[in-house]
């Protein structure tokens, strides 16, 4: 729905906007050649859409008082959002830098990284998701996200001959960096795994959308972690994304070392990968709040 949507913003520019057309042709371009994803495409060409339908001109001709103006009220209008303030920040910096713009970049507010802890669920959590799940495919999925700490993308673009059952691998092809990896399949998922492919035969992908040899959609893979939450009475924020955080920290307490971590995690940074050592229970046992100490006889 949200493409639908940010397709039709762009289209609309197109049609009323001057000279949008051929911007966007050049931004697309761009895009495509650094790599970008198409959603990355969609949400700066959506930003940049909206603001020079907003002034009746390409995003390009617009002065600094305009642009500043607008981007103040994306922060302090009726329903003000952080994230598309972002995307619009970002679209533009990578739209006047395109356009061999670079005066107008530096012009442009910097934006702080809010450090967010990941939400992560308890093994006991763990364990009440997966039961909770209302049909066989609904928990063989939520099981298999967790268990190889996949991305919501990474499940949705798996397909039959990606899991190795002699090797006990799966094959992860389709990456937020593009890039190819192995992770271990977990003896106890495989068997279930079996137990679904011979239940529901997917022909092409592994979790399987409504038509034959089609991809399950992003809402078939959150729609169940939703229900299977509230099945399960978790007051925590959890989504898909919860059953990756958990799967790394899980694999911390473990034992697990970092490095080794980051590779299953597919992440290209380690400080990516450093922020689980912020909610991991390392090392229980030397833990303790000095106040335990004050009161203690000497």
């Amino acid at each position: 729905m949200e493409t639908i949507k940010s397709s039709k913003i762009i289209d609309r520019a197109k049609n009323e906007v001057t000279g949008f057309s051929s911007m966007y042709e050049k931004l697309e371009q761009k895009v495509v050649l650094g790599g970008l994803s198409n959603s990355t495409l969609l949400n700066y060409g959506r930003c940049i859409a909206k603001i020079s339908l907003h002034f009746k001109c390409v995003a390009t001709h617009l002065e600094e008082e305009q642009i500043n103006g607008y981007l103040q009220h994306l922060l302090m209008g009726d329903k003000p959002s952080k994230s598309y303030f972002k995307h619009t920040v970002y679209g533009l910096r990578f739209l006047f830098r395109i356009h061999d713009l670079e005066d107008r970049i530096i012009k442009l507010p910097s934006l702080k990284n809010e450090t967010k802890l990941p939400v992560v669920l308890r093994p006991s959590e763990c364990k009440l998701i997966f039961k909770s799940g209302r049909i066989l495919k609904h928990r063989v999925l939520l099981s298999f996200i967790y268990s190889a700490g996949l991305r919501l993308l990474e499940v949705r673009n798996l397909k039959n001959r990606d899991v190795d059952f002699d090797r006990m691998m799966i094959h992860i092809r389709q990456t937020k960096y593009k890039k190819y990896r192995y992770v271990p399949l977990s003896p106890s998922i495989a068997k279930g795994v079996k137990k679904y492919m011979e239940a529901y035969n997917p022909k092409v992908y592994l979790f399987n959308g409504k038509s034959v040899g089609s991809q399950l959609s992003a809402k078939g893979v959150q729609w169940p972690m939703r229900e299977a939450v509230k099945t399960a009475k978790i007051k925590k924020q959890a989504s898909i994304h919860t059953l990756r955080h958990s799967y790394a920290t899980h694999l911390l307490e473990l034992g697990m070392d970092v490095d080794t971590l980051r590779k299953l995690l597919g992440h290209a940074n380690l400080s990516t990968t450093l922020v689980y050592l912020h909610v991991a229970r390392l090392n229980n046992s030397n833990q303790f709040s000095p106040f335990d100490k004050l009161y203690q006889r000497d």
